[in-house]
């Protein structure tokens, strides 16, 4: 009996498990062994941060990103061969399976070309076509194609009042049905025509009625682009554009491609009726064919961009949780307002929330000194070091507020914008309530802006992904797509960081590797029953906490009060009696080398990292994550990155000149450009002609958080507009 994973056998001939390592092998330059231990680790439901991380020595050093490539891939692969077996099934039900359907199906890499071989026999709404075979016409269609001669008395014979076929005219027309549909039919045509609108289609745009009282889409009211030059973006836009009913898209070639379409069927120009079959056909290419075509080619560019559009949130999301923390740092949040006035909310060193104010510095209150007297009360009762601003509507006016109050006393207190998305929709949840019942929503809102400048991953794993807006068009994405792979970034950079187990909250914990909600919320409750962990061990005691869980947890989580130093490193359990032999065998103890650890690796090079690496039976990328884990300075990587731009004055757009160079903060990052916060009302833009390098995506250059240097080329006061050129990282 072969072997088989996962119920694929491993020596069937089409795509079997044996084909698609080798697939992915050659797509991603990787070793075949490598992508086989792989996929057989990510089939046992090991997680990619735990292959990743811990498994090295089985994917040879594979890392995140490909692995995550070779399980998307593997995953799409065993999708197609599912879906060619179930289109074989299909056909051959239908006792219309041929030799050469076989050979195309097995010939197909993409679930497109699959459905593409399958159309013509797939159930359709009736149409005029089916209707004439009903009535007989079939053969009659087929003789029309051989025909050298006039058939008028085959044709005569299908007249039928019983079938409504009362003139000559009624069955030429339902001969003619069947030719039109016959083009559409014709798997060929269709992917040679799905290629050429790729390869050389134009995309044509115009204004229509609709109000565009912005100028969102002016761009497109009178465009022309061929679809291989056609941006992600742009794509996104129009379709956008098109929902509005502000412009009209159309999908065109510049040339006629029906005749060679016409030749691939070889009929005879000395056919007698080589006309009708001529002209039916074109009418089932132009009215059938192509707009179903244009379609596919359509879904196709937008499910592109889609993805394009979602790998860039997936990438700004990551940098954004990956901002440092300014830990044990007291702050006062601030959800700016208007009419509502500005909601303040102070939280001590450790996060946690001490007292709250409304103040109503700006219109239509104009509050402005009572407010400063507010907000200097909340200073002597709990002093402050960072005001954290919320980017909203009035976050510009309350900067000027802020700025101007910090100036007047004099307090050695900064202040920063911070990004406020999702802030409404985590202080609106059940979770917010429970722990906040007391205050209103906006008051939790001012929380959560505060306690993500302590620690951004912290807070921001509270909102949903796809509340995070930092992206493009993120309201026109699959959400269920979305959501998947922003999930799924949460997770790495979670388990890129790791979590101290007795201080993270549930909402942390719930993206450890091995774990989930529920799991979080168990370990949740064994700290408010028992305390505080004491080691990695004591995770065994939680429930649903099994063997499994443990190994692809443990090694993610922190515990600083354990007796064994080891549970505050990023060693793995199962390695610790490794670790204990090596420490054994340098003569060295783990309190000495967090004090010197030059010494301790000297000691090592004096013995060799092929000796240690033999006698331990690890490979030498082992032993050098072990001693990596040793002698890191910081535990958490994000302290080893630059702090967040803090500031004590403010800007304003007269304040800015062309040619200006200053610094500013990378809110977003998206194909066309990146978009910096450079301390004024409103973020310039870094046009994607203004990094100097041609061709290389921002996203390659700079990303969300990142403090960067800028030029100023160009202020338009009137649009709010503000063109940047990068100058260098800061």
């Amino acid at each position: 009996m072969p072997e088989t994973i996962n119920g694929l056998s491993l020596t069937q001939k089409s795509l079997g498990f044996d084909e698609m390592l080798d697939i992915l092998s050659k797509e991603l330059g990787v070793e075949t062994e490598r992508v086989r231990n792989a996929v057989y680790l990510l089939d046992e439901e090991k997680t990619i941060a735990f292959i990743a991380r811990y498994r090295k020595e089985a994917t040879q050093s594979l890392n995140e990103i490909q692995i995550r490539q070779i399980s998307e891939r593997i995953q799409y692969l065993r999708r197609l061969k599912e879906r060619k077996e179930a289109v074989e099934n299909a056909i051959r039900e239908q006792g219309k399976w041929q030799e050469e359907l076989d050979r195309q199906i097995a010939a197909a890499m993409t679930l497109q070309e699959v459905e593409n071989l399958y159309f013509p026999f797939k159930k359709h709404k009736k149409t005029k076509a089916d209707v004439a075979r009903e009535k007989g016409l079939a053969p009659l269609s087929d003789l029309i194609k051989e025909a050298k001669e006039p058939l008028d008395n085959e044709i005569s014979a299908y007249l039928s009042e019983e079938n409504g076929l009362l003139r000559i005219e009624d069955v030429m027309q339902g001969v003619k049905d069947i030719l039109r549909e016959e083009i559409t039919f014709s798997s060929e045509v269709r992917t040679r025509l799905y290629e050429l609108l790729l390869q050389k289609g134009i995309v044509e745009t115009e204004q229509l009625q609709a109000p565009d009282p912005k100028g969102l889409y002016r761009d497109f009211y009178r465009s022309s682009k061929s679809v291989r030059s056609l941006e992600d973006h742009r794509i996104l836009a129009m379709n956008r554009g098109e929902k509005a009913k502000v412009i009209r898209v159309k999908l065109s070639l510049p040339e006629d491609p029906f005749p060679r379409f016409f030749q691939i069927f070889r009929f005879s120009g000395s056919l007698h009726y080589y006309d009708t079959l001529y002209q039916s056909y074109k009418e089932g290419f132009e009215e059938l064919l192509f707009p179903s075509v244009v379609r596919q080619v359509r879904n196709a560019l937008t499910e592109k961009a889609q993805t394009r559009a979602i790998e860039v949130f997936a990438h700004n999301l990551r940098h954004l949780l990956l901002v440092p923390p300014l830990r044990k740092r007291s702050v006062l949040g601030i959800d700016p307002g208007l009419r509502t006035g500005c909601k303040c909310a102070v939280i001590d060193s450790n996060g946690m929330f001490l007292d709250h104010a409304t103040i109503y510095p700006h219109a239509p209150h104009h509050a402005k000194s009572e407010s400063e007297k507010i907000l200097s009360e909340l200073y002597e009762r709990h002093p402050f070091e960072i005001v954290a601003i919320g980017n909203g509507t009035a976050s510009r006016e309350t900067e000027a507020f802020v700025a101007d109050w910090i100036a007047k006393r004099n307090h050695d207190v900064s202040y920063l914008i911070v990004s406020e998305a999702g802030a409404s929709v985590y202080s609106a949840s059940e979770n917010a309530v429970e722990e906040f019942p007391e205050l209103d929503v906006t008051s939790r809102g001012a929380i959560s802006i505060a306690r993500r400048v302590q620690d951004p991953l912290a807070e921001l794993v509270k909102i949903p992904p796809e509340s995070i807006g930092v992206g493009m068009y993120q309201h026109d994405l699959p959400v269920s797509e979305l959501n998947r792979v922003l999930k799924m970034e949460v997770e790495s950079v979670v388990n890129y960081v790791g979590v101290d187990l007795n201080q993270a909250s549930p909402y942390l914990l719930q993206y450890v590797s091995g774990l989930n909600r529920s799991k979080a919320w168990k370990i949740h409750e064994y700290k408010t029953e028992f305390g505080f962990f004491r080691s990695r061990e004591d995770l065994k005691n939680v429930k649903g906490i099994g063997e499994k869980t443990y190994e692809l947890a443990a090694g993610f989580c922190r515990i600083p009060e354990s007796e064994n130093p080891l549970d505050n490193t990023v060693i793995h359990p199962e390695s610790y009696e490794r670790i204990h032999r090596l420490l054994k065998r340098v003569g060295s103890a783990f309190e000495e080398i967090g004090l010197r650890p030059d010494d301790f690796l000297k000691k090592v090079r004096s013995i060799g990292h092929q000796t240690l690496s033999t006698e331990l039976q690890v490979t030498e990328g082992e032993l050098k994550d072990y001693l990596d884990a040793l002698t890191i300075r910081h535990l958490d990587p994000r302290d080893s990155l630059p702090q967040p731009l803090l500031k004590k004055e403010v800007r304003g757009l007269d304040d800015l000149g062309e040619g200006m160079e200053l610094e500013g903060t990378v809110r977003n990052v998206v194909d066309f450009g990146a978009f910096v916060d450079i301390g004024v009302e409103i973020d310039g833009l870094i046009h994607q002609s203004q990094f100097g390098k041609r061709w290389v995506k921002p996203s390659a250059i700079v990303h969300v958080g990142e403090i960067i240097r800028v030029r100023i080329l160009k202020v338009d006061k009137d649009r709010g507009r503000i063109n940047l050129a990068f100058v260098q990282k800061a």
